[in-house]
């Protein structure tokens, strides 16, 4: 999976999924852009894959606001000249059932998981369709295939990655981009370490394969449908969960 030469722009790219997503793709030649809220964290990722002889730039946007997400673009440009890779990967919760679940607490969700996918990919395009080759590869959720209590606002915006996915992929596909989505089960980040062991022990009896993923898990599919190999492969939910959504019901 070689993508020297390549540019990838990685959101939510400071940690996490986001961080291993980022070396993987540094490893497998490309340069890196990294998008985070957090500027020290979007910096220290930068220094790493710079020590791996990549080129990369750390950008602080909320990629939730247009004008936010345009002045990012012009910096990344104007930094490392092109973007061949988009991972729209920068997402949050705000858990409630739907009972308590307040207007911002929808908003936010959505906004940050799926205005920023539909913002960062129109901003992209036009240069992949230019070069007629790109990626466009969006992080979505088991959730977002067979829901979750307390989580309407995160699943909902999670299926919306995938329409999201499917509309682009079928609009550029005769230009050289793909799109396409995973959806990720739980995986062992920060987040899920504070939901406590007894709860990670239920949720592993709901994985087939008896435990947490890795962020790495992720990151090699990732890379894969950032690499030649995945050429002809577009409009596709790639479901990195250990077998979760299959064995749902």
């Amino acid at each position: 999976m070689d993508l020297t030469n390549r540019v990838a722009l990685v959101t939510g790219g400071g940690r996490g999924i986001g961080q291993a997503i980022v070396m993987r793709l540094a490893a497998a030649g490309a340069g890196v852009i990294i998008n985070d809220i957090d500027q020290a964290s979007a910096e220290s990722v930068a220094a790493q894959v710079q020590a791996t002889g990549r080129p990369s730039l750390a950008v602080v946007a909320d990629v939730s606001d247009a004008a936010s997400v345009a002045k990012m673009m012009e910096t990344a440009l104007a930094a490392l000249g092109r973007i061949d890779i988009l991972v729209n990967n920068a997402g949050i919760t705000r858990d409630r059932i739907i009972l308590r679940m307040t207007d911002e607490d929808w908003d936010k969700v959505l906004d940050i998981n799926l205005k920023s996918a539909f913002l960062c990919t129109r901003a992209v395009l036009p240069g992949m369709l230019k070069q007629r080759w790109g990626r466009v590869i969006s992080l979505s959720s088991v959730v977002g295939i067979c829901g979750n209590p307390g989580q309407v606002n995160y699943a909902s915006s999670k299926a919306g990655i995938i329409g999201l996915t499917r509309a682009i992929a079928r609009e550029v596909a005769s230009r050289g981009i793909t799109a396409n989505a995973l959806a990720p089960g739980f995986i062992d980040t920060e987040m899920t370490q504070k939901i406590g062991e007894s709860v990670r022990e239920e949720v592993k009896k709901r994985i087939p394969l008896g435990y947490l993923g890795s962020p790495q898990d992720v990151a090699e599919a990732v890379a894969f449908f950032a690499s030649p190999e995945a050429c002809y492969i577009t409009g596709q939910v790639l479901s990195v969960d250990g077998g979760m959504a299959g064995a749902w019901w």
